[in-house]
């Protein structure tokens, strides 16, 4: 019997029959990632969920992500499910939305919704769509208000805002796990929600035992998937953090969404997105993978019906300490405001490493008084004028009153680098730090 007379014979015994994108073996799918799936006879949209169902049946969760002529293109949740040729393919009852309510908080779970903390089910009686709720632009409330980090640098010459989009973007190892576990500590928040995507096993558990313990556990909402899982979890991840988020603001909470890192979830659409076939641009990134930035960092902000808000800070890998790779010049353009740390000044032991002449939080002047934007701005002065005559001074070329500013910054330099500087389980409130930026570099 040809392969071609078997597969038919397969899809009237068993329901719907499944191929694999790419090349074709008799009897078995010809995948060697198990995620990319064809299935005939299975007319639904796209974003449906299905199962898919062998011949020892083994039930497996697909999502379907495309079409390709009369056959429709599945992406497997389980990458090492034991898919055979001529499984049964059946719609899932589960709905594009998530479960959400107040039974969240304190819980740790996957981009499905099962618990990962050992606590139990978790019981909730609400639904949230994964994708959010497409809006007016108008339903957006401006960012009129501080949002207290807890830390010394942003609060003073960073200034958050209550509803603000921030990126954290850096290179590996250089702090931004520390520094996000600094602003959870410190944060001014009822709710807390952080999505942990495409990080290490490892990682998950050091952040809750360091970074997520104590008072911030109880209010806080964490879904996390590691690197070693398929890509259309880790984006279901960061969307379902963004969900979660979405639905405690509607209840007009105070929150801060944490994404650790947006380039782990466009990495993970680049790999949807080729497996479809998308052609690749930026440094092999398909449209999609760009597009989806937006999309997401746009779902936070202040809601100017339930007055809750998201303060949403991601974190963005620079590859190769590169900042203008795509995925970082993509996600600046977009959100409100920046902080770039240096690896430079983490070599030198300062953390957080904060590089304050290529950082910037676009709602600062909105929200702060007229002393403290003259202090930030004097400081911010003095850290450029010395950065940009940095050779001259290290090689003993510059001359001691040649210019003013440059003596100045020269003076102060050590105070300014002591200034940034904060340990791990410091705190600095908001009205200490404004006051600090005043005293020492006001008037």
């Amino acid at each position: 019997m040809t392969g071609t007379i078997a597969r038919a014979a397969a899809a009237m015994l068993d329901g719907i029959s499944l191929d694999t994108v790419g090349p074709r073996r008799i009897g078995r799918l010809a995948a060697y990632d198990g995620l990319m799936l064809e299935a005939t006879g299975f007319p639904v949209p796209v974003g449906s969920n299905a199962r898919v169902i062998d011949a020892d049946g083994h039930a497996a969760l697909a999502e379907v992500v495309g079409f390709r002529g009369n056959r429709t293109l599945l992406m497997a949740l389980d990458a090492d499910a034991p898919h055979g040729a001529g499984a049964r393919v059946e719609p899932d009852k589960r709905s594009g939305a998530v479960d959400v309510g107040q039974a969240l908080l304190g819980r740790v779970m996957d981009a499905l919704g099962s618990p990962l903390d050992g606590l139990g089910p978790i019981s909730t009686n609400e639904r949230w769509p994964l994708a959010g709720k497409r809006g007016n632009p108008l339903d957006r409330a401006r960012v009129t208000e501080p949002f207290d980090m807890g830390v010394r640098a942003i609060n003073a010459l960073l200034t958050a805002g209550v509803g603000q989009r921030i990126a954290i973007a850096a290179g590996s190892g250089v702090g931004k796990s520390v520094l996000m576990g600094q602003m959870i500590a410190g944060a001014d928040a009822d709710v807390i929600v952080v999505g942990l995507v495409g990080e290490r096993s490892r990682e998950v558990s050091d952040f809750l035992a360091t970074k997520l313990s104590g008072h911030a556990r109880a209010k806080s909402v964490v879904v996390a998937v590691p690197a070693d899982h398929p890509p259309l979890l880790r984006l279901r991840a960061a969307m379902r953090a963004t969900a979660i988020a979405e639905y405690f603001r509607s209840l007009g909470k105070r929150v801060l969404l944490l994404i650790d890192s947006l380039t782990r979830v466009a990495h993970a659409q680049r790999e949807i997105g080729l497996s479809l076939g998308e052609p690749p641009t930026m440094k092999g990134y398909p449209p999609s993978a760009l597009g989806l930035i937006p999309r997401l960092i746009e779902r936070a902000g202040v809601d100017a019906h339930s007055h809750g808000s998201i303060t949403a800070i991601y974190t963005v890998l620079a590859d190769g300490d590169d900042t203008d790779d795509p995925i970082v010049d993509t996600a600046r353009a977009i959100v409100d405001g920046h902080i770039i740390l240096s690896r430079s000044l983490a070599e030198q032991g300062v953390f957080p490493a904060i590089d304050i002449g290529k950082s910037l939080s676009r709602v600062m002047n909105d929200i702060i008084a007229p002393e403290h934007l003259q202090a930030a701005q004097i400081f911010r002065r003095l850290w450029s004028v010395y950065e940009e005559n940095r050779d001259l001074i290290l090689m003993g070329a510059y001359r001691a009153g040649s210019d003013p500013i440059v003596d100045v910054a020269i003076a102060r330099h050590d105070q300014i680098l002591e200034f940034i500087s904060q340990g791990q389980t410091e705190h600095v409130d908001y009205a200490s730090a404004v006051e600090a930026v005043i005293a020492g570099f006001g008037g």
